[in-house]
């Protein structure tokens, strides 16, 4: 036991009668040293996958088993949002539950994740659990300067079955399986090779309708797939260990595809998560959940399932009563945001911007306008907030073609100081109505409940729009350069 572990007996007296299913006797002793009862938990997360692309959601062509399983016992999440449509920022929202602006240098991509705020792993291993990761955990980043000894999300083990061998047999575990899949770069083919027809794919309205874009869409579609095998292996461990009932498997992503206008963006494919979770112990399978959900709630879920009160600094909600009683969530709108992204402009500066989301409206607003919202045009490679891609390839050498223009304004262009999207006639948020008169009214309720989450939630940008400390915090990255595509 480490000098930051509790032990059972500890915890459960901390917790009080009827934490985790767990009980003191009227003597406040344990009736039982036997197992602890307390969930296991498996963080399953993809690195640049979107909604809806899973079987799940009816995608005809991609094939997800492992995701459409678990959404089957467990429950599949309709509205799930990432905090932050970026790699490091969005597994900061994950870790601590708050949104990304409280997070100062854990609010960009390649900073680091300053230590006093508390990540959940942390809190579980306090508590008793043991934790460890395989695979992209918090990234991409540094720990120089930052406080932290290790990896916020927990300790890197080789592999799940590694993990398991060394886990104690009277402890829960927690686990972080992160994926490298569908990140850049692809192998160009691979989604041919797989058996899967550019003929079938549904190409996003953001995107244009071409032979290139439909073939680039299968090879990230065929590194889902791998991404879907990969969490396959690890609930086979699970099975074989006997402890798959009471674990809870969350199966996720951080951000969207890496295409133009989508990852790095807070449009419905910047933001839009998959999510399904199963705990065959205690949630009733075959649901379907509309809620809006934030990844800043996992935190405050997991600690609550494990008897523990969520921090008071969390912003997110826990989805037990949700996973456990079907319980509505009660949220009304769900809020996203970035700050500095890749180092792409001059002088190093973000595009920061916040938005917030209801069942039907999206509402943008872009703080520095006058920027480039996805790089510099004369940075290297152009554009870099854009992964290197033939679909990138593509909007820059015919930027020019009248039916490849448009696609290439909304992705590269400058941008106005808001923007509204009707999702009921507008699902991937393509066409702003920000201007349109008949939708004044909804513009001021928007702008309205987006102003009090800032300030409620202390956002500096609540005081100053143009706060620019993230453009000052230190980036650890190289350079953004095209991307070249797998041999």
């Amino acid at each position: 036991m480490t000098d930051n572990t509790i032990s059972r007996r500890e915890f459960i007296k901390r917790a009080g009668v009827g934490a985790a299913g767990l009980a003191l006797t009227s003597f406040g002793v344990l009736p039982s040293e036997a197992a602890d009862e307390r969930p296991n938990i498996i963080f399953a997360i993809a690195d640049d996958w979107m909604f809806p692309h899973a079987g799940a959601y009816g995608d005809k062509v991609v094939k997800t088993p492992t995701f459409d399983r678990v959404a089957s016992e467990g429950v599949l999440f309709n509205n799930s949002f990432c905090a932050a449509p970026t790699c490091t920022a969005s597994r900061a929202g994950i870790l601590t539950g708050q949104a990304i602006h409280r997070l100062e240098e854990g609010g960009n991509l390649n900073g680091f994740l300053p230590s006093r705020f508390a990540v959940y792993p942390d809190l579980l291993e306090t508590a008793g659990y043991f934790v460890g990761t395989t695979g992209k955990a918090w990234a991409p980043g540094t720990l120089e300067g930052s406080g932290r000894t290790r990896n916020p999300a927990g300790p890197g083990f080789r592999d799940f079955k590694t993990f398991m061998e060394q886990a104690p047999k009277d402890k829960p575990f927690c686990f972080w399986f992160g994926s490298t899949n569908p990140h850049r770069p692809y192998t160009k083919g691979k989604g041919l090779e797989a058996g899967m027809k550019p003929e079938d794919v549904e190409v996003p309205a953001f995107l244009p309708d071409t032979q290139e874009v439909r073939e680039d869409i299968l090879d990230y579609y065929e590194e889902v797939q791998q991404f879907d095998a990969q969490v396959a292996e690890v609930l086979k461990v699970l099975e074989a260990s006997g402890k798959a009932q009471n674990t809870i498997v969350v199966i996720t992503s951080d951000n969207g595809m890496p295409f133009p206008r989508a990852k790095a963006n807070l449009y419905e494919a910047g933001t839009h998560m998959p999510l399904a979770i199963r705990w065959p112990a205690k949630i009733k399978g075959g649901r379907k959940v509309d809620d809006l959900v934030s990844h800043t709630d996992f935190a405050p879920t997991f600690l609550e399932l494990a008897g523990l009160k969520p921090k008071p600094d969390m912003t997110g909600m826990s989805l037990a009563g949700v996973l456990l009683q079907d319980k509505p969530l009660g949220r009304e709108a769900v809020f996203t945001e970035r700050e500095r992204h890749a180092r792409v402009r001059e002088n190093n500066v973000g595009y920061p911007c916040r938005a917030v989301r209801t069942k039907d409206f999206l509402y943008i607003r872009n703080f520095f306008p006058e920027r480039w919202p996805a790089g510099d045009p004369n940075e290297t490679g152009g554009f870099g907030d854009i992964d290197g891609s033939p679909t990138k390839d593509l909007l820059l050498k015919k930027r020019d073609d009248k039916k490849i223009a448009p696609f290439f304004k909304r992705a590269c262009e400058k941008r106005p100081e808001e923007e509204l999207f009707d999702l009921r006639e507008d699902p991937w948020a393509v066409h702003s109505v920000a201007n349109v008169p008949e939708y004044a009214d909804i513009r001021k309720q928007m702008r309205a409940m987006l102003d009090k989450w800032m300030k409620g939630t202390a956002d500096p940008r609540a005081a100053n729009p143009r706060d620019e400390r993230w453009d000052k915090f230190e980036y650890f990255g190289k350079k953004a350069a095209p991307t070249p595509a797998k041999k």
